[in-house]
């Protein structure tokens, strides 16, 4: 026979359990239809929403404990979109987020590549390196959030337009491992005339390190017993750059 007691119980558990795991996938429905991320791109255009609207948009559903919304806040607090997000290039970085799975890790990694694609969308021959500045803005977009070091040359034709990069060295956090055949191969296999190199610091301060100017000075004994000169070596931070043509370092924007 049942325990009417037991059963009223196990009935109120249940109950509870319940609400307990909907209550908060269902905050967005919750909001006022203005305050919804989607319904308020709808009325008021994609400009009008917060990072952390349109990261939840992407996100589109939440977990048991946070809405899309909240998990989104919690990656765009405190600069997070730009710290945190940026840089990111791999599937499993994104997901050691708590909250972020497979499918919702691919979505915001694809939208990433996306708005990075289009920040550098300019047909390489358009490109001009007249001038360190020139160089900086064309690198900023891919280097600036960079997570690991990374070290690429420029390949440049007689009138200094840009005919193709390569990733050189990929490292750690604080340097890549780099020699002057491997910067040089991609040179002579695409008849570049000249280069330019550049590198990145996770850390944010483009100041080069003794290693830098090493490798620099390395770099241009080799150009020139190659008859391919190095016309500059950039070093770019966060918003920032030097230039060793220039031996001083300079924000982006910053005229030539």
């Amino acid at each position: 026979m049942t325990n009417p007691a037991v059963s009223r119980t196990c009935d109120f558990c249940s109950d509870f359990s319940s609400i307990d795991q909907t209550t908060n996938t269902e905050k967005i429905k919750n909001l006022p239809l203005e305050d919804r991320p989607r319904e308020k791109l709808f009325l008021r255009g994609v400009n009008a929403l917060t990072d952390a609207e349109l990261l939840a948009i992407l996100l589109r559903t939440g977990t048991a404990q946070k809405s899309a919304l909240e998990i989104a806040k919690e990656l765009t607090a405190d600069g997070g979109l730009y710290r945190r997000l940026a840089g990111v290039r791999d599937l499993n970085e994104l997901m050691q987020i708590k909250g972020m799975g497979q499918a919702k890790a691919a979505t915001v990694l694809a939208a990433l590549e996306i708005g990075r694609r289009i920040a550098s969308a300019r047909p390489l021959d358009k490109i001009h390196f007249g001038c360190p500045q020139d160089g900086a803005a064309f690198l900023m977009p891919r280097l600036r959030y960079a997570t690991k070091e990374q070290f690429l040359v420029i390949l440049l034709n007689s009138k200094n337009k840009v005919i193709g990069t390569e990733l050189v060295s990929e490292g750690s956090l604080t340097n890549s491992v780099v020699h002057p055949r491997e910067v040089f191969l991609p040179a002579i296999l695409q008849h570049a005339a000249s280069i330019c190199v550049a590198h990145n610091h996770p850390s944010g301060d483009p100041m080069p390190s003794i290693e830098d100017r090493q490798l620099t000075a390395v770099l241009l004994a080799a150009g020139q017993t190659l008859g391919i000169p190095l016309l500059d070596h950039l070093i770019i931070g966060d918003g920032a750059y030097y230039s060793f043509q220039e031996d001083y370092p300079r924000t982006v924007g910053s005229s030539c």
